[in-house]
């Protein structure tokens, strides 16, 4: 249902994107990640027709944004990362105002209305201007015109940017249930909702994509080895942290009274078997060897450099 093929775009002398290409089949959810300045956001406005590509072409179901923008944009509904709405108006008044905007008739307004209404949350505030409602609220009126026209395709910058915990658990239900029906893609650089609510997840570093899968699909792709977690009796001296480095490179470590927990990725040559050698040469007692796999953020962290140029 998206389709994105070399994607590009300059600003003066920076390359935003460069070259991107990815695809997000119906009813699934796809997490763009990335740190600021990635390339996010100008990739969600050139699929949306904001900013066109000044390279390569995206598709919206089976209509280019460029060629046929209006079909493309029937099918439809974005947040931006700060969801406009005119402050003035009640939530009723603005999600009238784009139902005619988008072409709906009067009996298709109203139920377009009263569904948005029921399954964004927000039949408690219909009647309020919207410069009085809360960021979560403002948000989810925000998602409601997204919404409203019932669009096969749902793009989303940044959903959850500046809720409290319950308002982000709110839009992470309100997300998953769409992603049972239609093609969602959305952006983050929160982990944790990348994880809690994505079928899979594409990772941008300076306007390109550095890896795509699921987070156990991109582990299994970057890992040289197994990550283990090795608990020992006591903290571990200079020397045998540098001999120790010879078995696997260390990624964490947590203390935890008496005992320190080391996660270890292994060399390719490398087993549980040469954790135990190398405490039976060194004299130190093991509590434990767990194997474990990378999660989301350690990935993150090693495949981007993150920061605005």
């Amino acid at each position: 249902m998206i389709e994105a093929l070399e994607l590009t775009r300059r600003y003066g002398s920076v390359l935003a994107v460069d070259r991107v290409s990815f695809d997000v089949r119906p009813r699934q959810i796809v997490g763009l990640l990335g740190p600021n300045g990635a390339g996010k956001t100008t990739i969600l406005k050139m699929l949306t027709g904001y900013h066109y590509p000044q390279a390569g072409s995206a598709r919206i179901g089976e209509f280019d944004i460029v060629a046929e923008p209006v079909e493309a944009k029937r099918r439809l509904g974005y947040l931006p990362e700060n969801a406009p709405a005119y402050g003035a108006l009640t939530a009723d008044e603005y999600l009238g105002f784009v139902c005619t905007a988008r072409g709906l008739s009067r009996p298709a307004r109203r139920r377009a209305m009263e569904r948005v209404a029921g399954l964004c949350g927000i039949s408690s505030v219909w009647r309020r201007p919207i410069s009085e409602l809360s960021k979560g609220f403002r948000q989810r009126v925000g998602l409601a015109q997204a919404l409203v026209h019932d669009p096969e395709v749902v793009i989303l910058d940044e959903p959850t940017s500046g809720l409290d915990p319950n308002q982000i658990r709110e839009v992470r239900r309100i997300v998953d249930g769409l992603g049972q029906q239609k093609t969602v893609l959305l952006s983050t650089h929160i982990l944790s909702e990348a994880e809690a609510v994505c079928d899979r997840v594409l990772i941008l570093d300076d306007g390109r994509i550095v890896a795509s899968g699921t987070s156990a699909q991109i582990a299994s792709q970057l890992q040289s080895g197994t990550v283990v977690a090795v608990s020992f009796n006591r903290p571990l001296q200079p020397d045998e942290r540098r001999s120790l480095a010879r078995v696997g490179e260390t990624i964490g470590e947590q203390p935890d009274g008496d005992v320190i927990t080391v996660r270890l990725v292994l060399g390719d040559d490398r087993d549980a078997g040469d954790v135990f050698d190398w405490a039976v040469e060194h004299g130190v007692r093991l509590k434990a060897v767990v194997p474990e796999r990378e999660s989301l953020e350690e990935l993150f962290a090693r495949l981007t450099v993150g920061g605005d140029p």
